[in-house]
């Protein structure tokens, strides 16, 4: 009949012998009682029952393995209703049943007027009756409070069991879900997890958070001084769990303290011949099932089992306060398995107190409609029973009140604002479409009609489609667009809801990392200007006041890149002007550059040039006029001031036409002010440039660090050192470096001119016979330049 569960053995096995002194668990079965309640004209089981009032009619019965022979295990059913600490209740309110015998084996009581608590006693038959009489009305206040606290024992042990039950069905079924489905049990049941818990793998999830019932909420002292402490903590509706060093950092609650003034209050009524045994009781329906923690005995002391029934209430009803879990959530009507989130009653998931729930919807015509809901203490609220609430003809919003009833008493929800949804009108919002750029994760929000009523988000690209989780925060939902690893281009977002058959659509664009535009340098009177920044290759154009300009190729200097643009007609911006430059970008994003126009650049004129070729060790190559230069000889030119003034800080710098090979003249090193208006120049560019340098060669003023215009200067040349020419039959040329020729003629023309191979190491070469003792020739470096040598008739 009575027996222990496996844990139990288990459990005593491991308890260390200094804290077996400590109260067992409650995790030996005992009998069963059926219990019924009346109320005016409605009968209600026991586990519909939270409360009792005078004038309802209790009707009990014992169920007991006993046989209809005497065989000296006979229990009585006795029950006494208890007034305050200090009254003794008077004997006609105790009452026994034989359960034995068949007619007399039940209990059929009124709640009496001034009665605060109805006790249960299964007594052996022999001086039972008697003796639970006698120390129930010596001992009023001690019975009062034991039954108190047994009564909230039994409900803390309640939801107890149904947090366990859970996180053991989700082991069995889906262990996956246990870290998303605990909080969810622990906040609907008001007990807090141990967090660590979650941490570990799922698979081992659940064995840490339902290790024992000791472990969770009844973990035993692992001192005296711990009992103490536990001795007489208050009971409250919420689980408060703690964390001792004395107690391993174990959990505890108040039912420990519940627990251990039972067992120093019921110790106080034990005599030679009974001992009191607490019972907690597990309701389903109109059974009452019996947790004890000790074995019932039938020698002397012989064991009295104590069952607490609800408390009788006086005054006006007491329902529970519920309320939303989150209080400005709109809840989606079209949510198929609808859930309305509740906390702040947890008795409402762990017993049947609150039944025939339902939500009643006020429609637009000031109809009601009624729809069942169940409670969930895994899905945190009531769920509606069907697969989404018929939502035609309701309004955008729509209020709905949780309502039913507690025990006998109506009670009222709290009140939940339901979102029918609407199509269309979902869009991007707090979010600048330009900072959607590849290669980084990035932040969106999103605003539409029904944010509650989301079921789906995707991202559709040409990568194919992503599902996304999302977040609601109100009237918007925010989402991580993942563009880590994707390409710029086009992209969509589908938004599916519930109740709506087709997504609606976002378009978007993924856009390269633009870098950044430092700045824009343009000079009055300048037709082109510099933008300065990262990625630069990015820029397709840029218009100032109406004015477009063109990019050229983007130059990296300085670990940035540099981007001339440069417009058709020369703009007639006035320097110190303050002007936006908006440039486009390749992607059609655009960027805004504010600047100044700078003062003009410094100009001049380049009046004169001569060049001094110095003495050559054989045939001297004449070079034609001053349009090209020797290696070895010796430019001066000079120039003249336009709209500026020379001074001693001035310089001059030539470079070859590519830029490569710069060099910069400066006064006193080559650089001479003749007055502030001329200056002249001199200068040997095939030192000055190194002795690869070649081709044509520009010069700019540059004043104050600011340049001017490059202005073509003149074609530096290398000329090959010549030996003679022999004449016989043929003609030979001898020399070094002879590849610097392109062709040898013997007329200005070049008729019949001889062309040097390319890559010519030879130190001699055929040529033509001169007339008139002069040969011309064409040189690599600038073949437009004509040079001469004098070899004689």
């Amino acid at each position: 009949m009575l027996r222990c569960l496996p844990f139990c053995a288990l459990a005593a096995a491991l308890v260390p012998l200094a804290a077996r002194a400590d109260p067992a668990p409650f995790d030996l079965t005992g009998p069963s009682l059926r219990v019924g309640v009346t109320h005016g004209t409605t009968t209600l089981p026991i586990a519909q029952v939270p409360r009792l009032a005078t004038g309802d009619r209790v009707s009990i019965a014992a169920e007991l393995a006993v046989g209809k022979k005497d065989d000296g295990a006979r229990y009585l059913l006795v029950a006494a209703f208890l007034r305050g600490a200090t009254e003794p209740p008077p004997k006609s309110w105790f009452f026994k049943a034989e359960t034995w015998k068949a007619k007399r084996n039940a209990l059929a009581l009124t709640v009496p007027e001034g009665a605060r608590q109805l006790v249960v006693f299964l007594v052996p038959e022999s001086g039972g009756f008697d003796a639970v009489v006698s120390a129930v009305r010596k001992q009023p206040g001690a019975f009062v409070r034991a039954v108190q606290d047994l009564d909230q024992a039994s409900l803390d042990r309640a939801r107890l069991d149904a947090f366990l039950d859970g996180i053991h069905a989700l082991e069995r079924t889906r262990p996956e879900r246990i870290e998303a489905v605990s909080p969810l049990l622990s906040r609907s049941l008001a007990i807090k997890l141990k967090a660590e818990c979650l941490d570990l793998a799922a698979d081992l999830q659940a064995s840490c958070l339902t290790q024992s019932r000791d472990s969770l909420v009844l973990a035993d002292g692992q001192s005296s001084t711990l009992a103490d402490t536990l001795v007489g903590a208050p009971t409250d509706l919420a689980l408060q769990l703690s964390a001792t060093p004395e107690g391993g950092l174990g959990y505890y609650s108040p039912y420990i303290g519940v627990v251990r003034d039972l067992a120093k209050i019921f110790g106080a009524f034990q005599t030679t011949q009974f001992r009191y045994i607490p019972a907690l009781a597990r309701a389903h329906d109109d059974r009452l099932a019996l947790l004890l923690n000790a074995a019932p005995s039938f020698a002397s002391p012989k064991s009295v089992m104590v069952v607490a029934m609800p408390v009788i209430e006086t005054g006006a009803p007491q329902t529970p306060t519920m309320r939303r879990a989150e209080a400005d959530r709109l809840v989606c009507a079209a949510k198929p398995d609808l859930v309305l989130p509740v906390e702040g009653a947890p008795l409402i998931y762990a017993t049947k107190f609150a039944h025939d729930m339902s939500l009643r919807v006020t429609t637009p015509q000031g109809g009601v409609v009624e729809l069942p809901v169940q409670a969930d203490a895994e899905r945190g609220g009531y769920v509606l029973d069907q697969v989404g609430m018929q939502t035609a003809g309701l309004s955008s919003v729509t209020d709905a009140t949780l309502h039913g009833r507690w025990g006998f008493t109506p009670l009222d929800g709290p009140r939940f604002r339901l979102q029918v949804p609407r199509a269309g009108g979902w869009q991007m919002v707090d979010t600048d479409p330009e900072s959607l750029v590849v290669g980084r994760d990035n932040a969106v929000s999103l605003a539409g009609p029904t944010p509650s009523c989301v079921e789906s988000v995707t991202l559709v690209g040409a990568a194919g489609d992503v599902p996304l989780a999302w977040t609601s925060t109100g009237e918007r939902i925010g989402l991580t667009l993942p563009l880590a690893k994707a390409a710029p281009g086009k992209l969509s977002l589908l938004v599916k809801q519930y109740g709506v058959e087709a997504p609606d659509k976002i378009a978007l664009t993924a856009l390269a990392e633009a870098g950044r535009i430092d700045g824009l340098t343009l000079y009055a009177g300048d037709a082109s200007g510099t933008l300065s920044g990262t990625r630069l290759d990015l820029v397709a154009s840029m218009t100032i006041d109406g004015v477009a300009f063109k990019p050229s190729d983007v130059v990296r200097a300085d670990k940035a890149d540099r981007l001339a643009l440069a417009a058709g007609t020369v703009p007639t911006f006035a320097a110190g002007q303050a002007k936006t430059a908006l440039v486009t970008l390749t992607d059609g994003r655009k960027r805004s550059v504010k600047f100044t126009v700078a003062a003009a650049r410094p100009r001049a004129t380049l009046i004169a040039k001569s060049v001094v070729a110095p003495p050559s060790p054989g045939l001297p190559v004449l070079l034609a006029g001053d349009t090209a230069i020797a290696q070895d000889a010796r430019l001066t030119f000079s120039l003249r001031a336009e709209g500026t003034r020379f001074s001693a800080g001035d310089s001059v710098e030539i470079a070859t036409a590519d830029g490569a090979m710069t060099t910069n003249v400066t006064s006193g090193r080559g650089l001479t002010v003749q007055d502030d208006r001329i200056a002249v120049v001199s200068v040997e560019p095939g030192k000055a440039l190194g002795v690869s340098a070649h081709g044509p060669l520009k010069w700019r003023l540059v004043q104050g660090g600011v340049a001017g215009d490059w202005v073509p200067l003149t074609a530096l040349v290398r000329t090959p050192t010549l030996a003679g020419v022999a004449c016989k039959e043929t003609c030979t040329l001898t020399g070094s470096d002879l590849f610097l020729i392109e062709s040898i003629a013997a007329n200005a023309g070049f008729a019949d001119a001889v062309r040097v191979p390319d890559g010519f190491t030879g130190a001699s070469l055929a040529v033509p016979k001169p007339v008139g003792g002069t040969l011309f020739l064409r040189l690599r470096d600038d073949p437009g330049v004509t040079a001469s040598i004098a070899v004689g008739s």
